[in-house]
């Protein structure tokens, strides 16, 4: 049986997340096909990752410690500890998840694994196409073209 303790993680933080987005992430490594398992904690007045909602995958939330602000389209509702959100795919599970406490937040997010994907940014007008390869790419929405555009 393959199991992890997630009790005492360790947080791998990128050096390049922005002030605003600075948060730690831990995955477990079993090798799942089709589904993501991660361990995140939030500092205190960062953000997960920007408002967005994706085109392909459901998503899943549970608040492990601390208190989490979730964003979504109905606005802005404090999440605590145990507790489980469901995000679904398209526009109406938009999401984005807060610190907005004094204290670290630890959630556990998952997922189904869908390659190729979408997501969108709707705050800052931007599409990203997930292909798993040098084809991935943030796009902004408006420069969206007709379908035989520079075809010959």
């Amino acid at each position: 049986m393959k199991s992890v303790d997630i009790s005492d993680p360790e947080f791998k933080y990128d050096p390049e997340d922005p002030e605003g987005f600075r948060s730690g992430r831990f995955q477990g490594g079993f090798g799942a096909q089709l589904t993501g398992t991660s361990v995140y904690e939030i500092p205190p007045g960062q953000a997960l990752c920007p408002y967005h909602y994706e085109i392909g995958e459901e998503e899943w939330l549970l608040v492990l410690a601390g208190t989490a602000t979730v964003r979504t389209p109905e606005g802005k509702e404090e999440v605590g500890l145990q507790r489980l959100v469901f995000f679904p795919r398209g526009p109406d599970g938009a999401h984005q998840i807060l610190n907005e406490s004094g204290e670290p937040l630890r959630v556990l997010m998952w997922s189904n694994s869908l390659l190729p994907t979408g997501t969108v940014y709707p705050d800052s007008d931007k599409i990203a196409i997930w292909t798993g390869g040098a084809d991935d790419g943030i796009f902004r929405r408006g420069t969206k073209v007709e379908y035989f555009d520079g075809e010959t």
